[in-house]
Formats: C-alpha cells, sequence, structure tokens
C-alpha cells in the first residue's frame, strides 16, 4: 500500500505542473497475458502525461489498473514511466518500465508504440513482461486514448 501512497502523490505532482507542448492522456485498452502456458483476456485504464523533450524525444509517467477477465482475478494497480522518440509528426514509439501492485507486487519492463489518429485521439499497442516471484507474466495489449 505503501508504494500506491506514493503513486498517488507522484502523479498528483504531475497535475500541478504547468504544460509547454506536454500532454495528459486517458485510455482504455484490452489484451491477453499469458503465463506457464495458460492465456487470459485483460481490460484496463490508464491516465498519464508526457513532457515533451524537443523536437524527438519525450518522458512520460502513467498509473493504471487492468484486470484479468477471469473470476477472482484481481485488479492491478500499475506506476510506469516511459521514454520515447517520436516517430514522424504522429508517432511515439516508446520503452517502458514501472511497478505493479495489488496481492502480488511485480516489476515490470516493455515497450510499445502511439499513433495520432485525429488531432487528440491515438491508437496504442504496448507489450510488457512482469518479473513476478512465483512466475513471470507477459501482456500485449492494444488500446484508444484521448490527450489533452
Amino acid at each position: 500500500m505503501r508504494i500506491f501512497a506514493l503513486a498517488t502523490v507522484a502523479l498528483a505532482a504531475l497535475a500541478a505542473v504547468p504544460a509547454h507542448a506536454n500532454e495528459a492522456r486517458v485510455e482504455a485498452r484490452g489484451g491477453v497475458a499469458w503465463a506457464g502456458g495458460a492465456s487470459e483476456a485483460t481490460a484496463g485504464v490508464a491516465a498519464g502525461y508526457d513532457f515533451d523533450l524537443g523536437d524527438s524525444a519525450f518522458f512520460g509517467v502513467e498509473g493504471s489498473a487492468d484486470k484479468v477477465l477471469v473470476d477472482g482475478a484481481d485488479v492491478v494497480f500499475g506506476v510506469t514511466g516511459r521514454l520515447g522518440a517520436k516517430v514522424g509528426e504522429k508517432g511515439k514509439l516508446f520503452a517502458a518500465g514501472g511497478y505493479s501492485f495489488n496481492d502480488g507486487d511485480a516489476w515490470h519492463l516493455g515497450g510499445g508504440y502511439e499513433h495520432l489518429i485525429t488531432d487528440n485521439v491515438y491508437l496504442k499497442v504496448e507489450y510488457r513482461h512482469y518479473f513476478d516471484d512465483f512466475i513471470d507474466v507477459n501482456s500485449a495489449v492494444a488500446g484508444v486514448g484521448v490527450k489533452f
């Protein structure tokens, strides 16, 4: 729970930062998680903020809530940082890393790509690998989001 409190404080502090070509974003996503030969559908939401690092790069932070769509599965909360390159006028290619927590805590690493389809709406694909003490888990998701 201490990680959740720290993540909440960090996200609140980021919301107070003035925008200079930076952008807030929210998204819905769905996909698949797999481990140990089994796979299940997932669904989730995320909110984040990207900081412009010039013409070709950005840094972002994100809070998320994802659920494996089986009875008894808990919602997994996450705090993730991402660092990436701007690809053309509408794309963002990024590496991501962070911490996921609920009943079982795990570090995660991954990457993805976002592409604007309108001035404010984007499509996204992302892969994550979760380093759990018992079994490593992978996930791949696709999502749609809005930037502000």
